[in-house]
């Protein structure tokens, strides 16, 4: 492994009246640093969909479902990269690891936006996609490393959901800042490299924010620091695992990891139908413009951000760190709002604006849940692992499968085949969610410790 992306050593610690104010410190700085940059790797990641139709005016021998093979091209190599670069990063430095992927993207965005070329050639395109999933797979297991070290776990419903906003932010400013290029420049091509500066300028502000582990900077464990520690918790916990362990000891076997990894494929199957299709759906099926498509798009993920926030809320609060209840809950909520997109299939804009408010308000907090959960399920050295799993089968089987998949049932069965597909989605998203309901949150024996915690901040 490269020198620099090696776990950073521990430290000794820092005396005890200091360790508080400099943990506190340190976990809003960090916390920082992961929610800007992987909000950045939203700004180079869905760009093609953007541009799709901007593609078919220019390369009308192209189809809808050739081009969403791109879209799938991207989603595999995500959700195979995601877990496997998942067990690299648990043997990783996340201060390097993530502002590295996040460069490597903007520089393949940036060609692509540059060279028109590249949209001649479908498999060109297709390469250059896929490669850009691939790096893309370096952004979600440094953060899950680092929420899982610096957070403890009755506070890391709150803290996930809120960082879980930088998928909406980053989200909904590709499509702002996109439009934005695309006025500065007058170039269509200005949604991909314009996006890849402004994303590139943000991995050095990560990199500056970051940091590795607490023993990293000569501080406690954080189930030490917050005495919260999760079941089964030991100080083997604190020991890098070896690639055997983290897969065949804590992934592989985990019943209730394969449960949400599957409900995970048909949830992005769902985000992904929707979110994917936004600009092609209003503009070639609807008529609308770029303009009213991209506000749409805006729309969906800005009003993702309460949403997250509250479905977290509630599941450490209301259900008290069980996570299945809360993820059907919002599912079932998703589907209501699916429906009422379908049925506006010819009405008028404002409502399919209400409807996409709706969608992203419930689709993103299973979305999040489900990457919690993972972290919930397995030691925090395996942590990078375990969310990287739940990706794969999100991305692989579902974002995969709503990028050729929608555009081919789109161009067979019409755009009702697609919200139908996405309902029976949502059903059984809830229906393998709910086989995790018997997990334990809390181990017993620790429940009853009324040791007072070093730290007590939010």
């Amino acid at each position: 492994m490269i020198g620099f992306l090696k776990p950073a050593p521990h430290v000794a610690r820092v005396a005890t009246e200091r360790a508080a104010p400099l943990y506190r410190r340190l976990r809003r700085q960090v916390f920082t640093g992961i929610f800007v940059g992987y909000a950045a790797y939203y700004l180079v990641r869905n760009n093609l969909a953007l541009a799709i139709p901007d593609i078919l005016k220019e390369h009308p021998e192209y189809s809808k479902a050739m081009l969403g093979t791109a879209l799938t091209g991207l989603s595999v190599a995500y959700g195979i990269s995601k877990f496997l670069m998942g067990s690299v990063s648990d043997k990783s430095n996340p201060r390097w690891f993530l502002p590295l992927g996040l460069l490597l993207s903007c520089a393949i965005l940036f060609v692509c936006g540059t060279v028109k070329a590249v949209f001649t050639s479908l498999i060109l395109l297709v390469v250059l996609q896929t490669l850009n999933g691939w790096v893309q797979g370096m952004g979600w297991p440094p953060c899950g490393k680092t929420m899982v070290h610096w957070f403890s776990t009755r506070e890391r419903g709150l803290t996930v959901s809120v960082w879980n906003v930088a998928h909406n932010l980053g989200g909904a400013l590709v499509a702002n800042l996109a439009w934005l290029g695309v006025v500065l420049f007058h170039d269509w091509g200005a949604k991909f490299y314009f996006n890849a500066l402004i994303a590139a300028a943000i991995a050095v502000i990560a990199w500056l924010m970051m940091r590795d582990t607490p023993q990293s900077c000569g501080l406690p464990p954080i189930e030490e620091y917050r005495n919260d520690y999760p079941p089964d918790y030991s100080a083997e916990h604190e020991r890098t695992f070896t690639f055997k362990e983290i897969f065949f000891q804590h992934v592989l076997n985990n019943k209730y990891l394969w449960a949400i990894a599957i409900a995970n494929a048909f949830a992005y199957f769902v985000r992904y139908g929707v979110v994917n299709w936004i600009p092609t759906y209003l503009e070639t099926a609807k008529g609308f413009s770029f303009k009213d498509s991209s506000l749409g798009w805006a729309l969906y993920e800005y009003a993702a951000i309460p949403g997250t926030i509250v479905c977290g809320w509630m599941s450490d609060r209301i259900f008290h760190g069980k996570r299945a209840p809360a993820l059907i809950l919002f599912m079932a909520l998703t589907l209501v709002a699916v429906v009422a997109y379908w049925l506006n299939l010819h009405g008028p804009l404002w409502i399919d604006y209400a409807a996409l408010i709706a969608i992203g308000f419930l689709i993103y907090g299973p979305i999040m849940i489900i990457g919690l959960h993972a972290l919930d399920l397995v030691p925090k050295k395996a942590a990078g692992t375990a969310a990287g799993f739940t990706g794969f089968f999100g991305y692989v089987f579902g974002s995969a499968t709503a990028g050729t998949g929608v555009g081919w049932i789109a161009d067979h069965w019409s755009w009702h085949g697609v919200f139908f597909t996405m309902v029976v989605c949502c059903v059984l998203t809830m229906l393998f969610s709910s086989l995790t309901l018997s997990h334990k949150v809390v181990s017993e024996c620790r429940k009853s410790q009324t040791a007072k915690p070093l730290g007590n901040d939010q």
